[in-house]
């Protein structure tokens, strides 16, 4: 229930932020027929920006819990009032002088949308959202009276009005209705408002990354760029324009975020398709806007499309292996990056406006088939089946499936992989040095929209997904070569550099060769193919060098283009058939230096997020099986192993290279543990342990029977000394769940004997990862400072000692002793003051949490006793 909360109160905001939109549109059209409009043009579109953030805000969060048809609903108004925002904006500034111009430069946004609310609408009659569907009805026929409007003087502005004080009405009452819900606590709902019921087994699988619940919007902006050269073509419009320009460029700036949204919904190859389009929504945009400094139209470089069209190709192969039916509308991209090719004018010619028709055309069945089969239980085919049960007959390519699809690098990532777009867009960028450029006319060629964006801006989104899936190195360069392409960029094409040439610029790019030369030193210790990958690269640095001071050669771009395009491009294909296929088809290679102990093997341990109760209990069953496995504690890091599998607590000893002086300790879950062999403690110890615990607090016992019962056989000599033995319970709900599941268990620190303390996954699987058999990940350790080590060989006397003092000080230690003291003085255990002390050294445990001090190990110290019960510090 806690879970439906914030799902409620958001779709509230969206639907309220639709209601008032609406309401500022049947305003601002039932005074058009004035003078002088109640709301001014100006005023009325950044009022509808305004709104676009809050319905892309609520649709957008909402997304993240389940896949519903409000999530469509909002993101598709909001990208239309973005659009429709900026268009109010450009007529009120002066820049749309007169009607036709207002006409041209609204209606192929209206053309788009209306059909996309009507198909939205369709999908939410045939489910039973009616109230959803009203509203997306509405907006799509106030949509269609509005374009009626603009042609015909018959069609007055009030009945788009009406249009959109329906929308008002019917969303005001669904946003009131999700109110009542939220604040009755799901007692009231009004009629039709109850989402709750509605949730289908199909929006489940959405959150697990099945189901891509934001192609339907990435497939709605695809049509959007279509509209506005089809509509060229077909005579809808008079002419392409600087007024279209905001269609295109929001479109390709919220592609960009449909791009993220789907490596967050785990759709590698949907994303990359989005991060494609992007790149051509946006360099449309800019053949819009160039005449408007230029008098001619600009020119298209062929070798860009070319390879484009490649690379759509090869996307198409490998998504037809997913959803035939993907595949096949990828392949309509192929020919519009062909006609491309063939156009010197490209966009603005009559064969790539008749693809962006097709385009049109097949996006709006596309949108149609995605939404149903994400809200309908009766899917419409797209061939999956029949591609999946072909494969499965091959014994050699296999499908990667199941929970592990997208397990990222080190611990867990809320995203996918993004190299594959990352490769792509190098691909895409390295063919831009083949374009020498007119230093009179630098902007005249197509060249700024794919290198900065395809190699600046999406290779920065590919670095930062990288490094949130913990490949920093990856990341590291990905990021570096994108300011690269970026700052070359738009120095080189966008007439910063003039016609002479800086020794500044030189230097700059000298100090990128050299950050560059160290990423090319780290990739020894990755994999052949990105050290190939780095050093190539230094050929492209070479050309802007050599370009910098006007200095290069004839056919050095090919070569350099040549090479590090083709090592690109077998990156991309690498990536791709590993997101795809089980095994190495392309393989990346291994490291060119092996170094062991820091995880240099190739084979890395299973990594599961500690957050989720199935990994813990997958980790309890790796430990029973006999692994070993490195987990979360309230302090550092540490390795485990069943006390109950000697074979494991053998190992664990042999993956730590542990000293004679480093014994390892032992951990339980709760006293009761060790209640069958109660009788072997003393009253006084028992009663300090009892009053001590849950703590970072390790208390050293003498050594007895009781080690016996924890099934640890020969490889008791292992854990403690032969007189004594640590052991604590963790203050770790996630530790001490798992020792519940798995018995007491066997700890030492995760790091090998002699190095510091490990204080983050990452470093776990760095140190470990080739040796233990997983890592339970939950990011840096709370603390850095181990716990305090407490001799209780001697307790008996009245004399503790303190081998390392850690995160809590000995006067607190000290202070639970003499509380367990005065009780035994005073007379025999009494539970409630038990449980009192217990209450007390959990308040004062908090106060000592921010203590700061060098980290020390997890390990049980060296323990040797001291018959005057002082203190014994021992650095580890």
């Amino acid at each position: 229930m806690a879970d439906r909360k914030p799902e409620s109160l958001h779709s509230s905001i969206g639907l309220l932020g639709i209601s008032a939109g609406a309401l500022l549109l049947a305003v601002h059209f039932y005074s058009l027929p004035r003078a002088a409009p109640l709301i001014p043009s100006t005023a009325l579109g950044v009022l509808l920006l305004v709104l676009s953030s809050l319905l892309a805000y609520a649709g957008i969060w909402r997304s993240l819990r389940n896949a519903s048809l409000l999530l469509s609903l909002c993101l598709t108004i909001s990208v239309f009032w973005c659009g429709y925002g900026v268009v109010f904006i450009l007529e009120g500034q002066g820049i749309l002088k007169d009607t036709g111009s207002f006409r041209n430069a609204m209606v192929p946004g209206l053309v788009t949308f209306t059909l996309a609310l009507l198909i939205i609408a369709a999908v939410g009659f045939l489910c039973r959202e009616v109230i959803l569907a009203m509203i997306a009805s509405a907006v799509s026929l106030a949509s269609a009276h509005e374009v009626a409007m603009h042609y015909s003087p018959v069609f007055g502005s009030s009945a788009v009005a009406c249009n959109y004080m329906v929308v008002c009405l019917v969303g005001g009452y669904f946003a009131l209705g999700r109110i009542l819900y939220f604040l009755t606590k799901e007692k009231a709902a009004l009629p039709g408002t109850d989402l709750a019921k509605k949730k289908s087994h199909e929006q489940i699988q959405a959150t697990s990354g099945s189901v891509n619940p934001f192609a339907v919007t990435g497939l709605i902006l695809n049509m959007l760029p279509a509209s506005v050269f089809g509509c060229r073509l077909l005579g809808v419009t008079s002419k392409l324009f600087i007024g279209q320009v905001s269609w295109l460029w929001a479109a390709g700036i919220y592609q960009i975020g449909i791009c993220i949204l789907s490596y967050r919904a785990m759709d590698v190859l949907m994303a990359t398709f989005f991060g494609f389009t992007s790149i051509l929504k946006l360099a449309g945009g800019y053949c819009l806007l160039y005449p408007t400094w230029q008098p001619e139209e600009p020119s298209f470089p062929t070798p860009f499309l070319v390879v484009f069209a490649i690379l759509f190709a090869v996307l198409a192969l490998f998504l037809t292996l997913k959803s035939p039916v993907d595949g096949l509308y990828l392949l309509v991209y192929v020919a519009y990056c062909i006609a491309l090719a063939c156009c010197p004018k490209g966009f603005f010619e009559g064969g790539p406006q008749g693809v962006d028709v097709a385009i049109f055309v097949a996006s709006a069945l596309m949108t149609l088939i995605h939404l149903y089969n994400v809200k309908a239980s009766a899917k419409i085919p797209t061939g999956k089946v029949a591609v999946k049960a072909l494969l499965a007959r091959s014994s050699f390519l296999k499908l990667r499936e199941g929970p592990d699809l997208h397990a990222p690098y080190l611990g867990y990532s809320k995203y996918a992989d993004a190299e594959v777009l990352g490769y792509a867009c190098s691909v895409l960028a390295s063919f831009a040095i083949t374009m020498t450029g007119d230093p009179q006319a630098p902007l005249a060629t197509v060249v700024i929209p794919w290198v900065v964006v395809a190699g600046g801006i999406l290779k920065l989104l590919g670095g930062s997904v990288a490094f949130a899936r913990g490949k920093t190195l990856e990341s590291s360069a990905f990021i570096l070569y994108a300011v690269m392409w970026i700052i070359w960029g738009l120095t080189r094409y966008a007439g910063l550099y003039g016609t002479a040439r800086s020794f500044h610029t030189a230097v700059g790019i000298i100090a990128f060769m050299l950050f560059n030369g160290f990423i090319v030193f780290c990739t020894l210790f990755l994999n052949i193919t990105w050290f190939f990958y780095s050093l190539t690269f230094f050929l492209i640095t070479i050309s802007f060098l050599l370009d910098a001071i006007h200095a290069l050669p004839a056919g050095y771009d090919i070569a350099a283009t040549l090479i590090f395009g083709l090592v690109s491009f077998y990156c991309f294909l690498s990536a791709l058939c590993n997101s795809i296929f089980e095994g190495s088809c392309l393989p990346m290679g291994r490291p060119i230096v092996q170094l062991s102990g820091v995880g240099g093997g190739m084979i890395k341990c299973l990594h599961l997020p500690a957050r989720k109760a199935s990994s813990v209990k997958r980790i309890a069953d790796i430990l029973k099986n006999g692994g070993t496995c490195g987990i979360p504690t309230d302090t550092v890091y540490v390795l485990v192993a069943a006390c109950n599998r000697p074979d494991a607590v053998e190992k664990a000893h042999r993956t730590k290279r542990q000293a004679q002086d480093r014994p390892m300790s032992l951990w339980i879950s709760s006293l009761k543990q060790l209640e069958p062999a109660k009788h072997l403690f003393s009253p006084l110890l028992w009663d300090f342990m009892e009053a001590a615990w849950p703590s970072p607090i390790s208390l050293v016992v003498p050594r007895g029977e009781w080690v016996d019962c924890l099934g640890m056989k020969d490889s008791a000599k292992y854990v403690g000394t032969l007189q004594s033995v640590a052991i604590r319970i963790p203050d770790c709900s996630v530790t001490t769940h798992l020792i519940d599941l798995v018995g007491p268990i066997v700890v030492t620190s995760a790091n090998p004997t002699g190095e510091a303390d490990t204080t983050h996954h990452n470093q776990v699987y760095a140190k470990l990862g080739d040796k233990v058999d997983a890592v339970l990940c939950d990011g840096p350790s709370p603390e850095n400072i181990a716990s305090t080590v407490v001799d209780c060989t001697k307790i008996d006397s009245g004399n503790i000692g303190f081998f390392r003092v850690g995160i809590i000080p000995k006067s607190q230690v000290l202070q639970i002793l003499e509380q367990v003291q005065k009780k035994h003085a005073l007379g025999p255990k009494s539970g409630p003051c038990t449980t009192k002390g217990h209450a007390e050294h959990g308040n004062r445990g908090h106060a000592v949490h921010n203590g700061v001090g060098s980290a020390a190990s997890e390990e049980a110290a060296p323990i040797q006793p001291r018959d005057d019960g002082c203190e014994n510090h021992t650095r580890l």
